[in-house]
């Protein structure tokens, strides 16, 4: 039988791999929600996520679990984190001092205590969703940090560097500690904890003979990052090495989101100059398979329950919390010679969020870490800072003003 046949013929999600409506609606919003996103001036993510939201605990045209939909979702969350991992700048990292590093270090130590402190007011007790949810909310997101500062023109200003490199940190540790309180949950302290450490070393092995390969054969790994290669060996490379190492992760029993995140970092840390490669990578992911995720996501929001009084006073209270953990601490960025605004600038952009987190609050539900009520906190905070953080530290820290010599030479 065809597949539209088919298609047609399942009608209901649960008798097909998608229905006829669901493709169609969530073809249509991942080509045109980006057009509506520039024109109202808001990230896309937060209008694909409230289609989702529309189109299905809102209007029930589409049901959450479709075989399709939700092999698209995985997919694209992979992919986010695959390229989550590539916009770590290990260049930038190499050029810091190291009193930057151990400042960004400490600042994330802050972030983090500052936010176990503050867990019970979510009303959360046990020691393992307490540390789950602080790793959660001292995260941060590289993809919202960088375009901020390029905008107002900070990127490579004293307060730029603080701010990126306390972002890395952020990312990185919080996801391995989110990872590791995950094995903990499901296998207790033992000898699968080692699985985290050989899921790295095993990455970097792998990496290491690709970039002795390519010092022995240059003219071939050339191709992987030309722009006009008709094989495009590039993408294949890349995305054949996320599979690995999410074959990798599942072998080793360690979180799938860890492994593609690690290939990405681990991949940019080997290959520095990766040429238009990546942007083509994020013309693939972001195209298509990401803003399907962040639909799916949607979709699978709980609306009814969010309802709730007390389950949306929840999620409110995960928003405040979120940007107090981040802004208070952030504070001791005086005793440095940076201003007050500075300081409180630093702190309202670090709290930002975008994808990743809405990744790390499904696997805390998947865990039974984070209830329903927090998962949807998750959301709305991504919802909400990916529009706020970046106008408040424009507002706090004003675009520097550049030497028109130097506006002449980069406009």
């Amino acid at each position: 039988m065809p597949l539209a046949a088919a298609l047609a013929e399942s009608g209901a999600s649960q008798h097909g791999i998608a229905t006829p409506v669901s493709l169609i609606l969530i073809a249509t919003a991942a080509f045109a929600i980006p057009l509506v996103a520039n024109r109202v001036r808001l990230p896309a993510i937060v209008l694909e996520i409230l289609f989702g939201v529309l189109v299905g605990p809102v209007l029930g045209v589409i049901e959450p679990g479709e075989d399709l939909l939700g092999f698209l979702a995985e997919f694209g969350l992979f992919l986010l984190m695959f390229l989550a991992g590539f916009e770590i700048d290990f260049a930038r990292i190499e050029r810091q001092g190291r009193a930057q590093l151990v400042g960004g270090v400490a600042l994330f130590v802050l972030y983090a205590g500052a936010a176990f402190a503050a867990t019970p007011l979510l009303g959360v007790a046990g020691l393992d969703e307490r540390l789950f949810l602080s790793f959660l909310l001292s995260a941060a997101a590289l993809g919202l940090v960088i375009p901020a500062l390029r905008a107002t023109g900070r990127s490579d200003s004293r307060l730029g560097q603080v701010v990126i490199i306390t972002a890395v940190f952020a990312e990185v540790l919080s996801l391995v500690g989110i990872v590791v309180v995950g094995v903990l949950v499901e296998s207790g302290p033992g000898w699968e904890l080692l699985a985290i450490p050989a899921l790295i070393a095993a990455m970097a092995l792998v990496l290491v003979v690709l970039r002795r390969a390519a010092w022995w054969y240059p003219e071939r790994f050339a191709r992987l990052f030309r722009p006009d290669d008709p094989q495009e060996m590039g993408t294949r490379a890349s995305i054949a090495l996320l599979f690995v190492s999410v074959g990798l992760s599942a072998l080793l029993g360690v979180e799938a989101i860890l492994g593609a995140f690690l290939a990405g970092a681990l991949f940019t840390f080997v290959f520095r100059d990766r040429g238009v490669l990546e942007e083509q990578l994020s013309g693939f992911g972001y195209g298509f398979f990401i803003p399907v995720f962040f639909i799916n996501v949607g979709i699978e929001f709980p609306l009814s329950e969010v309802a709730s009084a007390d389950v949306f006073g929840h999620a409110l209270a995960l928003i405040g919390v979120a940007f107090a953990v981040k802004t208070i601490p952030s504070l001791v960025l005086g005793a440095a010679g940076f201003s007050l605004r500075e300081a409180l600038g630093a702190g309202v952009l670090l709290a930002g969020q975008l994808s990743v987190i809405i990744a790390l609050a499904d696997y805390g539900l998947a865990l039974g870490l984070l209830s329903p009520g927090l998962r949807a906190g998750a959301i709305m905070l991504v919802a909400v800072s990916a529009v706020v953080s970046p106008v408040a530290f424009r507002w706090l820290v004003p675009p520097s003003q550049r030497p028109a010599a130097e506006s002449e030479e980069a406009p």
